[in-house]
């Protein structure tokens, strides 16, 4: 189904001084223009409000996923690294009842993103440059930079399910980065043909749902590439957040995109296909997550591999992919 969400082009309000959702917040940009600061402060609504920033680092031997995120009640920290040579995976997690030690900005690049325990200490800081990524457990050490060109755009949606509950995201994919990763006092410098993504989320989700998300980032045609695609949590919303990337201009995909895949045999090729992509993801490593906490429960499958296929572009010109590196993932989540 093709959408028609109009792209906004000034900063505008999340939410009214009520904390139901702006509709003229309603759209799509082109780079962050949303402020956000009132999602989490209104206090009727407390235990409601989702805040996070999830950041994956893809090199050419190494996986990262790193998570600061706070659901009012709980705050989830995670460290999460998979070695692509030995499939080894490191992972470290913390759950903060209330949040506690977690600080999170009300708009995206207003202040660090950071959080703190014994086990942990994350910190996402925004710089001239980009944005500084670091990250310390018993076993891993990270200090990265994930470069932001000045003209370069980032995807920003909003999806409303009706006035109360409704979503900002912003996908923020294929930043080079560079820095160095130290696992078990080995390090591993971070330079050319390493990316970073940003899932940045401020908003306030049903008790249940369930999504597609899917990002890849490499060179196609002599120009950096950066897929974006999602599915199932915006059906029926009229927004997408399908896109790509080329040589950081946007183009959107103005339509719902289908997944398919085999559930059980996750590392089994996906398949995302419209009218204005069709795109083979094969994947090389199944991560796992399983959480049950009575109050939160998730199911997680978010794979490893690269893209391939073709996307349209802006002009009607048709784009081949062979080899993107990303992830692609399905999610169950009650919280």
């Amino acid at each position: 189904m093709t959408t028609g969400v109009r792209e906004i082009t000034q900063p505008v309000e999340l939410q009214l001084p009520s904390g139901a959702l702006n509709p003229a917040a309603i759209g799509w940009t082109r780079t962050p223009l949303h402020g956000t600061d009132r999602v989490g402060r209104v206090a009727r609504r407390w235990g409601r409000a989702k805040r996070w920033e999830y950041w994956a680092l893809l090199t050419p031997t190494h996986v990262v996923g790193m998570t600061i995120s706070s659901l009012d009640y709980a705050g989830l920290t995670q460290v999460w690294v998979l070695d692509r040579a030995t499939g080894e995976e490191i992972d470290a997690v913390v759950v903060a009842p209330l949040a506690v030690g977690t600080r999170l900005p009300g708009t995206l690049g207003r202040g660090p993103a950071s959080a703190s325990s014994r086990r942990i200490a994350l910190r996402f800081d925004e710089q001239a440059d980009g944005t500084r990524l670091r990250a310390r457990t018993d076993r891993v050490r990270l200090d990265v930079v994930a470069a932001l060109p000045a003209e370069r755009q980032r995807l920003g949606v909003v999806v409303p399910w009706d006035a109360r509950e409704f979503q900002y995201t912003v996908k923020d994919v294929g930043r080079p980065a560079a820095g160095r990763l130290q696992v078990d006092g080995v390090t591993h410098h971070i330079t050319a043909g390493s990316w970073a993504v940003l899932d940045h989320g401020r908003g306030y989700w049903p008790r249940e749902l369930a999504w597609n998300w899917g990002f890849g980032a490499g060179v196609a045609d002599g120009a950096e590439v950066a897929l974006q695609l999602g599915g199932r949590w915006t059906d029926g919303t009229g927004s997408t957040e399908n896109a790509v990337l080329v040589d950081g201009r946007l183009h959107r995909l103005h339509e719902d995109l289908s997944w398919s895949w085999t559930p059980g045999a996750w590392t089994d090729p996906w398949h995302v296909r419209g009218a204005s992509a069709d795109l083979t993801f094969t994947p090389f490593h199944d991560r796992v997550s399983l959480t049950d906490l009575r109050v939160v429960r998730s199911s997680t499958h978010q794979c490893f591999g690269h893209w391939s296929g073709w996307v349209t572009l802006d002009d009607g010109s048709r784009l081949t992919l062979d080899g993107l590196l990303g992830s692609a993932e399905d999610v169950e989540q009650r919280w």
